[in-house]
C-alpha cells in the first residue's frame, strides 16, 4: 500500500513533518525505479516470446498497475506473471533461458512432466534476483477445482499498454474474476488485493452480465461476492447494482466477509497445508458438486510437499496420490 499512501498523503495531508515526507518520497522513488525495471523486463520477455511465436498474457504486476491505477509506480510488486498454455511451457522455458532466466528449483524431466499435469506454475531466477518470473498454466492449484481454462483467457485477450508498448492483456471481465480468485486464494489477507478489485471495478468498462455468467459457470459467485463485500466494508467503495446483486444473493457472503475482515484486521497468517485453510476454502464454494470436486482433488492431487516426502521412479508416480492422502489424513486426524 505504500506507493498509494505516499502519493495521497503528499497530495492531501498538509503539514507533514519533513522527515516523514522525505521517507515517504524515498520509498516511493525506490518502488518506482524497481517497477520501471520490471516494466522494461516485461517488454523484453514479451518481445522474446513474440519472436518465438509463444502466446503469453502478462497479468498483475505492471499491467495491473497501468490499467487499474494509471501509473506503473502506484503499485508494489515483486515478480512478473505470465499465463501460458501448458503445451508452450517448454518453449517458454527455453526462451527465458536465452534471456538469462533459469528455473528456481531443479526438477528432473520426469518430475517436470508430472508437475505440468498436477501443478500450475513454475518460478524463474536471474542474476537480478530470485523468483522474478512465474510461468503459469493454471490460475490456481488444481485442487481448488476452479477450471478457468487458460485457452479461454488467451482467446478473449485484448491489447494492453505498458509505457506505450502494446502487449496482450486479460479482458476486463476476466481480469476482475482473476483478481477475486487471487485474493480468495490468500484469504484476502492484504489490503492491496482488495484495492485492486475496487479500482478495477471503478476504472474498467465491465459487462456485468458476462461477469456474473462466468462466475456462475465457474462456481465462484460466493468468492466474487465476498470480494465485493470486502471492498464495500473495508474501503467504503460504492457498488453498482449488478455487483450489489451478487453480494446480496447469498447470505453466506456477509458471514464469510465478516470472518475474513476480522482475520485481516488481526494480521492472521495462513498455511496452504493447514486443515483450517482447507475448510475455509471449502466454505467459499456455493455448489455442492464443486465442494465434492474440491475435496476429491484435495485428497488426490499431489503437491510439492508430497513430491519432497519420497522420491519415486516415474513408473510409480501414480503412488503419489496415496502419499498425498496419507499426509492429509495425518493432518486431519
Amino acid at each position: 500500500m505504500l506507493p498509494l499512501i505516499a502519493r495521497n498523503l503528499k497530495a492531501h495531508a498538509g503539514g507533514l513533518p519533513s522527515q516523514v515526507e522525505q521517507s515517504l518520497q524515498s520509498a516511493f522513488d525506490g518502488n518506482a525505479r524497481r517497477n520501471l525495471w520490471f516494466a522494461s523486463e516485461l517488454i523484453r520477455i514479451t518481445d522474446q516470446f513474440e519472436k518465438k511465436n509463444i502466446r503469453a498474457i502478462p497479468y498483475k504486476g505492471p499491467t495491473l498497475a497501468e490499467s487499474a491505477y494509471g501509473d506503473v509506480a502506484l503499485r508494489n510488486f515483486g515478480d512478473l506473471d505470465f499465463l501460458i498454455s501448458p503445451v508452450e511451457f517448454e518453449p517458454a522455458k527455453h526462451a527465458l533461458g536465452e534471456l538469462g532466466y533459469q528455473p528456481s528449483s531443479d526438477l528432473s524431466p520426469a518430475v517436470e512432466r508430472f508437475w505440468l499435469r498436477n501443478g500450475n506454475e513454475r518460478s524463474f531466477d536471474s542474476a537480478a534476483g530470485k523468483y522474478l518470473v512465474e510461468l503459469q498454466w493454471g490460475l490456481l492449484p488444481r485442487f481448488f477445482a476452479v477450471d478457468f481454462r487458460i485457452a479461454d483467457l488467451l482467446l478473449r485477450s485484448r491489447s494492453a499498454s505498458i509505457g506505450g508498448r502494446e502487449v496482450l492483456g486479460l479482458s476486463p471481465e476476466d481480469s476482475l474474476l482473476v483478481l477475486c480468485l487471487h485474493a480468495a486464494k490468500h484469504l484476502w489477507m492484504r489490503l492491496i488485493w482488495i484495492c485492486d478489485i475496487a479500482e478495477t471495478m471503478r476504472t474498467q468498462k465491465l459487462d456485468w452480465l458476462i461477469v456474473e455468467a462466468r462466475a456462475s459457470q465457474l462456481g465462484i459467485l460466493r468468492i466474487v461476492g465476498v470480494s465485493f463485500w470486502m471492498t464495500q466494508r473495508l474501503l467504503d467503495s460504492s457498488l453498482c447494482e449488478p455487483a450489489q446483486r451478487i453480494v446480496s444473493r447469498d447470505s453466506e457472503v456477509t458471514v464469510l466477509g465478516q470472518e475474513f475482515a476480522a482475520r485481516a484486521a488481526r494480521g492472521a497468517t495462513y498455511d496452504f497445508e493447514s486443515t483450517k485453510y482447507f475448510r475455509l476454502i471449502l466454505k467459499l464454494r456455493e455448489r455442492r458438486s464443486d465442494q465434492l470436486r474440491y475435496v476429491w482433488r484435495l485428497m488426490s492431487t499431489p503437491g510439492e510437499g508430497d513430491l519432497a516426502t519420497i522420491h519415486l521412479p516415474e513408473a510409480l508416480f501414480p503412488l503419489y496420490r496415496g502419499v498425498r492422502a496419507v499426509r492429509l489424513m495425518r493432518k486431519f486426524f
